[in-house]
């Protein structure tokens, strides 16, 4: 039977296991998708643990992980138009993507362009897919600046690149182990931690257009300050602190127009969604405490 990399109740580690499922079937307006490549994102582990987002549904055990797969379509479900199998294709799986096969909605996935990696696909859906809706809703304007918290991740990154391919110029904050990686997207690195408004200011003296948070909390609370316009400030890490700040959470599209969009980035040249490492299947669980631990700069793939 097809492998895949599931947890098998909410807690850490150790109730992560590698498991033997049936091969998934396609229901209406579904394809099945063999999967080449998924995206590991943050959110995978805090969903282990289980923290759900808004909307979310509680979790069937086992819970296969990942939220963002790109590979070929295996079976089309009935009432599905436009697609056949043999396609190559990205997007949110139904049920999980750390496996060989994964269920995608047909209305939200898009066909992967020629010039695309299946490995700079899969980390479209969520990372990239995020990062352009935020910046799209900021809508700063040309000379503008932006600062965004957290800006190492897979988020951030993408975020760092739409932002300043726009004329926005950009400011972000992260691990002083991130500082060349960060300086190396074309934004002016400023170290977190205690006193990081007056680092902010040093750079943006007359303070920032918008703050795209990645983080959250305290990291939030103590860039605020910077912000000339608290409508300006949106997030994806911690929408309770961004809302009692005067800000808003990232307004999420999902739709496959976005997923067009972020791939025309990648295959123009744009947006590098800056793959550094890459782990097969069988290594899912490495792949995923290098981004739990917090070590992972860019994006962690998995290959199946």
């Amino acid at each position: 039977m097809p492998k895949a990399y599931v947890y098998r109740e909410y807690g850490g580690p150790e109730v992560e296991e590698f498991a033997d499922l049936p091969k998934p079937t396609a229901g209406p307006g579904q394809v099945v998708v063999r999967v080449k490549a998924a995206g590991v994102n943050p959110a995978d582990w805090k969903r282990r643990t289980g923290w759900r987002g808004p909307g979310v549904n509680p979790d069937h055990f086992p819970a296969v992980f990942g939220n963002e797969v790109a590979g070929v379509i295996a079976e089309i479900g009935p009432g599905v138009t436009g697609l056949k199998p043999g396609e190559a294709v990205f997007g949110s799986p139904l049920k999980g993507g750390y496996a060989e096969y994964a269920v995608l909605p047909a209305s939200g996935l898009a066909r992967k362009p020629d010039v695309v990696s299946f490995e700079d696909a899969a980390t479209l859906p969520v990372a990239a897919a995020t990062a352009y809706d935020g910046v799209r809703q900021l809508g700063l304007p040309r000379g503008g600046t932006l600062l965004i918290t957290g800006i190492g991740g897979g988020v951030g990154t993408a975020a760092a690149q739409i932002a300043r391919h726009a004329g926005v110029r950009v400011i972000g904050t992260a691990d002083p182990a991130k500082r060349g990686f960060v300086e190396s997207l074309g934004a002016a690195y400023v170290e977190p931690g205690p006193g990081v408004a007056e680092r902010v200011r040093a750079v943006a003296p007359q303070g920032v257009d918008g703050i795209y948070d990645l983080v959250g909390g305290d990291a939030l609370r103590e860039v605020a300050p910077v912000l000339k316009d608290h409508s300006k400030l949106i997030s994806a890490g911690d929408q309770t602190t961004a809302r009692d700040l005067g800000g808003k959470p990232v307004a999420r599209a999902r739709t496959k127009e976005v997923l067009g969009a972020v791939a025309d980035l990648v295959a123009d040249g744009v947006l590098d969604p800056h793959v550094t490492a890459t782990y097969p299947l069988d290594q899912a669980d490495r792949a995923l405490r290098e981004v739990e631990n917090g070590h992972a700069q860019g994006k962690i793939v998995i290959t199946a």
